[in-house]
């Protein structure tokens, strides 16, 4: 499949993991092609109360693309292509600080870069520098934060992400220095996701569960990839609740400024 689908096949996606598929209601799988390559694996589009969503496993269906491998590039263009303007994107992530503690529902609203090597950007060719002061939509936290309260949660709104290269977790040194820069979690796959959206001009939202505390600031243990899926697994049910009431509930993206991130600056490529 390539080009827009008429009329759009979702407004909506959900970048997550396993656990997530329930979300969607009669839903069939949609293969799309893009220029860099398939993404992580075929779209799900369906409904969530009326509204069309696609649903994209970030990791792969079988969660066999590490952070590092996973093929960001084809993944938004794939849901652009459908037609999705809005994206929410569930994520685990480490706490840099003893305050949020495992199982936390987080929004941040900040995000910095330590990866290094990954394709992030679609513009190869000429100069095109996007408007990244404020990388998440202001619009989808608002709405995400309702929803959680929706469900009896008390999400923390506003924090700073720093996305790590991976797969490897931090050494104690290094997540100290994180935590010394006043920095709140730490991920692995939250970039380049926001910056690509935003090229594409797409409103991205960032859900963040807290799965552990960072080896810098557990100083008894270390953190491990089976806790982390454990603590993730645990709080999948939540997490399907909060997004069952934001999808319905995310405004119409016309007003907001992740739509013109381009205004004024010559593309050299055609957006879907």
């Amino acid at each position: 499949m390539t080009g827009l689908a008429q009329p759009p096949l979702a407004e909506v996606a959900v970048i997550g993991g396993s656990g997530l598929y329930e979300l969607i209601s009669g839903g069939r799988s949609v293969d799309v092609s893009t220029p860099y390559g398939r993404p992580s694996e075929a779209i799900t589009v369906g409904q969530v109360d009326g509204r069309r969503v696609a649903f994209l496993p970030r990791h792969g269906a079988d969660h066999r693309f590490p952070p590092h491998r996973i093929n960001y590039r084809a993944n938004l263009w794939a849901l652009r292509t459908l037609g999705v303007r809005q994206v929410l994107a569930p994520c685990a992530v480490g706490s840099l600080t003893p305050a949020l503690t495992p199982g936390t529902l987080v929004l941040p609203d900040q995000l910095v870069d330590r990866t290094s090597g990954r394709a992030d950007s679609y513009f190869d060719d000429g100069a095109v520098h996007v408007s990244f002061a404020d990388p998440y939509c202001p619009n989808g936290r608002s709405t995400v934060a309702s929803a959680a309260r929706a469900v009896g949660l008390d999400p923390v709104v506003g924090a700073t992400m720093v996305v790590v290269q991976g797969p490897r977790f931090s050494t104690r040194a290094e997540s100290q220095w994180y935590a010394r820069q006043g920095w709140q979690l730490i991920n692995m796959t939250g970039h380049p996701e926001a910056v690509l959206a935003r090229e594409l001009e797409l409103c991205y939202t960032p859900i963040a569960l807290v799965t552990d505390l960072d080896a810098g600031i557990d100083a008894a243990d270390a953190v491990s990839h089976t806790e982390v899926l454990r603590i993730f697994a645990a709080n999948v049910e939540l997490l399907r609740k909060v997004l069952h009431h934001a999808v319905p509930a995310m405004p119409d993206p016309v007003d907001c400024p992740c739509g013109r991130g381009h205004e004024g600056v010559p593309l050299p490529i055609t957006l879907p």
